[in-house]
């Protein structure tokens, strides 16, 4: 990424890449997905994707979606946890679903699920589950404000109200932030 005025590179427009052009709001305009076919490199020695390689992509996915709903650039402040629960092998398509779970002031809460198929054909089979912390940030890399989540259905109010009594846990069990 480049700051603004640098002539070595394109400044970020986040309209370019369908971030920030008014499509936040709802948790269904702030969903992204991406699919990834695992290969060799992506492999420990056993045949099984790192766990590195897949904390990545969900890392990315949910960039999408907290940037979609901000409009603007976001930082990812935690992982509140990832459970992976079957493992992901060299050869399989790996889809990665992320939605908004809750906004607060300038942090969001994306829930990514992570399902697995082999190339050849088969069942999906979720792999892991992982809830990420996202914060929007202005110019100067400082918190900024998020459009509400306008809920639209129980299940996403009730997504939100779960979301929220974990981000009060967090808020009580982190450390203090330095200034």
């Amino acid at each position: 990424m480049r700051a603004k005025g640098d002539n070595a590179g394109p400044e970020w427009v986040p309209e370019a890449f369908g971030v920030g052009a008014g499509a936040g709001g709802t948790v269904e305009a702030s969903r992204a997905s991406v699919v990834r076919l695992m290969v060799p490199t992506d492999a420990n020695f056993t045949g099984n994707v790192f766990g590195g390689a897949i904390l990545g992509e969900i890392d990315r996915v949910a960039y999408v979606t907290a940037s979609r709903h901000a409009a603007t650039q976001c930082v990812t402040a935690s992982f509140d946890r990832a459970d992976f629960i079957a493992p992901v092998h060299v050869g399989e398509l790996v889809d990665f679903d992320a939605c908004l779970t809750y906004v607060g002031r300038a942090s969001m809460e994306v829930w990514v699920r992570v399902q697995a198929e082999p190339l050849s054909g088969g069942p999906r089979r979720l792999v892991v589950e992982a809830y990420v912390t996202m914060v929007a940030v202005d110019p100067t890399m400082r918190p900024t404000p998020v459009p509400p989540l306008r809920l639209a259905n129980d299940a996403e109010r009730r997504r939100f109200e779960e979301g929220r009594v974990r981000m009060e846990e967090r808020r009580r069990t982190r450390g203090p932030r330095p200034r």
